[in-house]
């Protein structure tokens, strides 16, 4: 009786020192989201920072109860297929895309695994989604005013640069939204009765001939495009404009903050807000058909008045007025 009593005994107190373990053994592993970019991950810290604070007002924190695997094409957009089917194998719980090539690319590559975008091409002419109300499939995100607003951005900067007639548009002629950005602007310059002038750039090499080529031309004003071989270069194309005394208007403000003359676009650190707060509520267990597309109608128009100055530009006051904030 002992006996029996002293292992029924030494049973029980091994108990808890064995049932912790099995339990830790049955817990779900932790979640990992892909985050596709045609760009590098030193390009995407903003985007990736913005996509962290969306998840954290979730619930979610990287390296906690979430993980995030990077592919970046590294501005190659034909590898961007390649990494979807990589994350893919890679059994990831949602792929987030931080660009038109790399939604298109995701969607090829799943139609099962969630996808959440940020973008700025229209994912409804694109055929990504069904309607922004109700996506349907396995994709959803946050549509930026871009494409939309291109032949806005003409207009501002024609008020700025009355005298021109000719303006410039830097594109990359292997991204997806240069033909319906080229669209917007042909139509925007032949209302305004000036000639619109292409410049192709595919490469960073390509840029720098870009903007020696238009600096032969001079007084030749230039929007650029939001493709991401450009939105990812801030400093860089804001450098080549004040060497070569370009005017240029630039989507996001954080080209103005570089020293760019002006942009006109919305809030990139709030798009990808949501796009990470929509990650993190399919995490949570919505269905990306549920979740209408977000439109990120807010734009502000930014203007370096030390740009500007540099140039020989004097803004219309009506213009200044306009602007959300003047960098001075």
């Amino acid at each position: 009786m002992k006996r029996r009593k002293f292992i029924t005994l030494l049973g029980g107190a091994a108990a808890p020192l064995v049932l912790p373990l099995a339990a830790r053994a049955q817990q779900p592993a932790m979640p990992v989201i892909g985050f596709l970019s045609p760009g590098s991950p030193e390009a995407d810290t903003g985007r990736m920072n913005a996509v962290r604070r969306g998840l954290a007002e979730t619930g979610y924190v990287e390296g906690q109860n979430v993980a995030i695997e990077y592919r970046g094409a590294q501005h190659q957009h034909d590898r961007l297929p390649a990494l979807a089917v990589d994350l893919v194998g890679r059994q990831v719980t949602v792929i987030i895309v931080v660009s038109t090539p790399g939604a298109l690319a995701a969607k090829a590559a799943t139609d099962t695994i969630p996808i959440v975008f940020g973008m700025g091409a229209d994912p409804v002419q694109l055929s990504l989604v069904t309607s922004l109300n109700r996506p349907g499939g396995n994709i959803t995100g946050v549509y930026v005013l871009n494409t939309a607003v291109m032949g806005k951005r003409l207009d501002l900067l024609h008020e700025s640069v009355p005298a021109a007639r000719v303006i410039g548009y830097l594109a990359n002629p292997k991204s997806e939204i240069t033909e319906p950005e080229t669209k917007e602007l042909h139509e925007a310059a032949r209302t305004l009765g000036m000639e619109l002038r292409v410049l192709n750039a595919a490469n960073e090499s390509e840029i720098d001939t870009a903007f020696a080529t238009i600096a032969r031309e001079h007084s030749v004003p230039l929007v650029v495009s939001t493709d991401n071989l450009f939105t990812d270069r801030p400093v860089r194309l804001a450098m080549l404009a004040a060497r070569h005394a370009i005017p240029a208007i630039y989507p996001y403000r954080e080209f103005a903050a570089a020293g760019g003359l002006m942009s006109y676009g919305a809030d990139l650190a709030e798009a990808y807000r949501q796009v990470g707060t929509y990650a993190g509520r399919i995490l949570k267990g919505a269905k990306p058909t549920d979740l209408p597309v977000h439109q990120a109608v807010k734009v502000e128009l930014v203007i370096n008045l030390n740009a500007a100055k540099a140039m020989g530009i004097t803004f219309p006051l009506p213009l200044l007025g306009r602007a959300d904030t003047v960098i001075e």
